[in-house]
């Protein structure tokens, strides 16, 4: 076969219309394959007033939430590895958790204040050494229909190591 029997070849207009067809159905699977993905792992990430206001319609959806760990509410079976825990709200608002006294203030009001909102978190896993009264939880899982978030990951910051610090949260459709 010579080199012109080639080139007709791939010059005929119906090997250049497939040749861009493929190419145009391999760009769209790239396309679904990126955005499916980052569809799945998009995760909201709110404090319990705003999950709780956001009710069922947040029932089973991969979700972060941020709290104060109330220490009398932790329970750990360690022959099923079956972590229970209360947190309590922290707000979101960096200018009213300054005005409030800071983060440990506004830490030791929630878990004082028998009127905070509350949510009870489990977890199965084994028991993390951070976990104590009084420290801050930012916690991945869902929230059950039972009202009951189910971890998947807990993310513990002692209180005495970040007194300054506050959780940062994004405002969903911002």
């Amino acid at each position: 076969m010579s080199s012109d029997d080639m080139s007709d070849s791939v010059d005929e207009p119906g090997s250049r219309a497939k040749f861009m067809i493929g190419g145009i159905m391999i760009a769209a699977a790239i396309v679904y394959l990126i955005a499916s993905s980052t569809k799945a792992t998009t995760q909201y990430y709110m404090t319990i007033d705003e999950l709780i206001a956001k009710g069922e319609a947040i029932v089973d959806r991969d979700i972060k939430i941020s709290g104060v760990i109330i220490g009398d509410t932790i329970e750990y079976d360690a022959q099923t590895l079956t972590l229970r825990f209360t947190v309590a709200q922290v707000p979101a608002d960096l200018d009213e958790v300054q005005k409030a006294g800071g983060i440990m203030e506004v830490q030791q009001q929630a878990i004082a204040n028998p009127n905070a909102l509350r949510l009870e978190v489990v977890h199965i896993g084994p028991r993390p050494d951070l976990l104590r009264h009084g420290a801050q939880a930012i916690i991945t899982g869902r929230l059950g229909e039972d009202d009951v978030f189910y971890a998947d990951e807990l993310l513990l910051k002692c209180p005495t190591r970040y007194e300054a610090e506050s959780p940062v949260q994004a405002v969903e459709g911002k």
